[in-house]
């Protein structure tokens, strides 16, 4: 839907009428016919028709395309009312800014923002509202930390409050050491099969090391015999020499 036309300032050209809503254009689309319409307007047509609203000539979504330029300054330059004028809004500015505005406008009306809440208050009253609303929240003044709702005032019970905190804080007190617990076993049972392993990589070398003491401590007794032999021979060959 357009633009409510009785909002503007001044004369409104045809041209920047919407062909179906027949207000001034909002957000609009031109088809190939060159008659414009509001993007939401044209596509609900288009839902249940093939052709132009204003001269039957067959149009498909994919054939609209944005307004002419000049045709969009002419439209952005139009001036018209705050829509929240009737809560008393006097501003008057050009359509290209109108939404720029509205979403600041004083006169706004917007939802409380206490949970709960349902009342729509002027944006310029909403302080007002917030520090009298029967939903705005504070905490206990007894000095118990509970943050409470006006309504809840009579039913608040500072004992009973802390009491449910300390349980909160014990539990989860609990459930931190439980974790820790956790943590700490698992830590200490992968540093166990690390130590295992290890202790087993160690052994492994240890009776490799004594595998090749073994074969050293052979090979030596095989050089000694070795030694002996060739000295025995040595002092033969001596005797058989001085016997000759």
């Amino acid at each position: 839907m357009g633009y409510d036309i009785e909002r503007f300032v001044g004369y409104v050209n045809e041209g920047l009428l919407c062909s179906i809503c027949r207000d001034v254009l909002e957000d609009p689309l031109q088809a190939p016919c060159e008659h414009a319409f509001c993007t939401a307007c044209i596509h609900g047509w288009l839902v249940h028709h093939s052709n132009c609203p204003e001269d039957r000539q067959v149009i498909d979504v994919s054939l609209l395309r944005p307004l002419y330029r000049y045709m969009k300054n002419d439209l952005n330059r139009l001036q018209l009312h705050c829509r929240n004028r009737e809560y008393g809004c006097e501003m008057v500015c050009s359509l290209e800014s109108i939404d720029r505005h509205e979403r600041e406008c004083e006169y706004s009306q917007i939802p409380c923002s206490n949970a709960g809440c349902t009342v729509q208050i002027e944006r310029r009253n909403l302080d007002g509202h917030l520090a009298v609303c029967e939903y705005r929240s504070r905490e206990c003044p007894n000095g118990c930390g509970y943050t409470m709702l006006s309504a809840e005032d009579t039913q608040h019970n500072c004992v009973a409050e802390l009491r449910t905190e300390l349980e909160l804080l014990r539990s989860e007190m609990i459930c931190r050491v439980e974790e820790a617990k956790h943590e700490m076993e698992s830590r200490l049972d992968s540093q166990r099969r690390h130590m295992v392993q290890k202790e087993s990589i160690l052994q492994n070398e240890i009776e490799e090391l004594k595998s090749q003491m073994s074969r050293m401590m052979s090979d030596v007794r095989s050089l000694m015999a070795a030694e002996r032999q060739h000295r025995q021979e040595l002092e033969q060959a001596e005797l058989e020499k001085r016997e000759l």
